[in-house]
């Protein structure tokens, strides 16, 4: 595994080839925001989700009446990337299938991901071409951990995440990963959610019914990240109780529902792309510093 470093002086990104995974903010005092990944808690950093977001029964798909095994969150996160291109503030990086991946996953399929850094904004833009000549189904999403606080001194129950918009809908959980049929009312009070460990106790906040496409996470005062996702429909927010990160996950589809055992195509939030077609998943982190 390699490490890809970009910047703007403002604001610095490192990029690993495995995975495409982002492993670094960095802020122009050197001090890193994104969860450094210490296995103790949880070894991830920022994951890419492809094929499929979440969970599916068993960990196994049924693509034509074939069951094909498939992890959690799906095979990109473990994957090594191509570096197609790298400059000083932008870099592209190209998963594309083979025997490994036709094994879990029978299409041909390309995915690109570039990052570019301007000022104080971190762009991710993941393209995902289906390449075979069947339509395609799958999901894609981003798992960045952010610190929880962000800067030492700072106290953990000061801390939010403000929507763009409020968020009446009510939120769904997961159970051994799988998506609850129960649903709950909504922990967002006047487009805020006030973190605090006891609302990890059952996992992950699932918005499936999702009204903003932007947020911001921090407290009352600076710095704070705003994170933007235009085309992203859902959202997951985890922790676990204790840990000092928290996952802000842009999604499009989200795991399995309890009892679920139909074709993939047929999984609820999942996207059927048709022969020759690519679509394009964008999220945006900004340090707002003053």
């Amino acid at each position: 595994m390699s490490i890809v470093r970009i910047s703007s002086g403002w604001l610095t990104a490192e990029i690993a080839t495995r995975g495409a995974e982002l492993m670094g903010v960095i802020d122009s005092h050197g001090r890193d925001l994104l969860w450094n990944g210490d296995p103790a808690w949880w070894s991830g950093r920022s994951p890419l989700l492809f094929p499929i977001v979440g969970k599916v029964p068993g960990d196994r798909i049924i693509i034509e009446g074939v069951e094909y095994e498939m992890p959690q969150h799906g095979f990109a996160r473990r994957s090594d990337f191509t570096v197609l291109e790298a400059d000083s503030s932008s870099c592209v990086f190209e998963l594309k299938s083979d025997q490994d991946t036709l094994r879990c996953y029978p299409f041909s399929f390309a995915l690109r991901v570039g990052y570019q850094i301007s000022a104080q904004t971190l762009v991710i833009s993941a393209v995902v071409a289906n390449l075979s000549d069947a339509r395609m189904p799958m999901s894609f999403g981003y798992h960045p951990a952010f610190r929880w606080p962000l800067l030492g001194d700072q106290r953990r129950d000061d801390y939010e995440i403000q929507f763009e918009f409020d968020e009446p809908a009510e939120a769904r959980r997961s159970v051994g990963g799988l998506l609850s049929a129960e649903r709950a009312p909504t922990p967002v009070n006047s487009r805020v959610l006030h973190l605090k460990d006891d609302l990890f106790e059952n996992g992950a906040i699932i918005f499936d019914a999702l009204h903003s496409r932007s947020l911001i996470y921090g407290t009352r005062e600076v710095p704070q990240l705003k994170v933007k996702f235009p085309n992203m429909p859902h959202l997951g927010i985890w922790s676990k109780p204790g840990a000092p990160f928290v996952c802000i996950e842009p999604w499009y589809g989200y795991a399995a529902p309890i009892g679920f055992c139909g074709e993939l195509q047929e999984k609820p939030g999942i996207i059927r792309l048709q022969p020759g077609v690519s679509r394009t998943f964008e999220m945006s982190i900004e340090l707002v510093a003053r």
